[in-house]
């Protein structure tokens, strides 16, 4: 088969990966009109639901780690254990709540140990559902006079709909609600279950569709339908696995791992086949770079990410995920 080839971008999207959490508490408010300010190309929520069908913007829908539920005495009796996508999970989660019930807690920094100085803004915001976050997007494109793209992630989506939430109508609510669906905003769906994308694209959401990829394991749909047949994300970047997710899907969004592993050519690969390649996550943190980046400091100090982040720019990657808006477009945009 003959692909059209993808022509790597000059410049890579940078992407606020749920707004600017390095400076402030992920998916708060302020955290995105940070990387509104610090000049984003887009910005990344991710989508869980509540029982009452509202599209709220967590990173997952277990919230202990990134909201003040446990002091909530009333809600005490709703900690539990789940499991979900197989990992056995204890706490509250949104799925338990209504939008009204979680509207009253407040946003904490995920990782406080490394990020102090964005956990001094804990408890002043409340959370967002995906209708607020678009206003915000459109109030910031209009302000600066530039297009701000959406890059919204899908998260869970076999998990909920096995709860008898199904993800896909609630999605498509709010974006034709909010003039998110016809394509003629910067939108782009992403989720490591390709199903949902298959559905969303089905129902006339206009934008890409990009599939994430972990360095390891096996999509979580996949698995419930095909169990141990499932084919792993190995499987699925490699150049057989590509030609089958290529046409079906625009590109694909890998972790950082994939890429600088010795002798990578996923970029390349991807690109022969008309795929984009997006990468998550670039964070300076020695915690979060590759062994040979990292500096003196201890954990929570900043490596060589600019090493890091060049190795990864060189590739041609399409668009990049970043934690601090302002040193990814200081990299990626120079």
């Amino acid at each position: 088969m003959a692909y059209a080839v993808s022509v790597p971008r000059k410049k890579p999207l940078v992407i606020g990966h749920r707004g600017a959490p390095g400076y402030r508490p992920e998916h708060s408010r302020s955290s995105y009109e940070l990387a509104f300010a610090m000049g984003v190309d887009a910005v990344e929520p991710d989508v869980v639901a509540t029982k009452d069908g509202v599209l709220v913007v967590r990173h997952e829908n277990e919230i202990s780690g990134t909201t003040d539920v446990a002091q909530h005495p009333e809600f005490a009796p709703r900690r539990t254990t789940k499991r979900v996508d197989g990992e056995s999970l204890t706490g509250w989660f949104t799925e338990d709540f209504t939008w009204e019930e979680l509207s009253r807690l407040r946003v904490r920094e995920r990782l406080p140990a490394l990020r102090p100085d964005s956990a001094r803004h804990d408890d002043t915001e409340g959370m967002l559902r995906l209708t607020d976050l678009l206003a915000l997007v459109d109030a910031a494109s209009e302000e600066q006079d530039r297009e701000i793209g959406v890059v919204l992630e899908v998260k869970h989506p076999t998990f909920f709909e096995s709860g008898g939430i199904d993800l896909v109508p609630l999605i498509e609510r709010d974006l034709r609600a909010a003039g998110w669906a016809d394509g003629t905003r910067p939108l782009i769906v992403e989720c490591f279950e390709s199903t949902v994308l298959g559905r969303l694209r089905e129902r006339g959401i206009r934008g890409s569709y990009v599939f994430l990829v972990e360095a390891s394991g096996r999509p979580y749909d996949q698995v419930a339908l095909l169990g141990t047949r499932a084919r792993s994300y190995a499987e699925m970047v490699a150049p057989h696995g590509l030609d089958a997710l290529a046409g079906a899907v625009d590109g694909v969004s890998v972790s950082k791992k994939l890429l600088l592993a010795p002798g990578a050519s996923l970029v390349r690969d991807a690109h022969e086949r008309g795929l984009q390649v997006f990468t998550w996550t670039c964070r300076p943190e020695n915690a979060f770079l590759s062994r040979r980046f990292r500096g003196s400091g201890g954990r929570a100090a900043f490596g060589d990410y600019a090493g890091e982040w060049a190795a990864i720019a060189a590739q041609g990657v399409d668009g990049v995920f970043v934690d601090h808006p302002d040193l990814g477009a200081a990299v990626f945009g120079g």
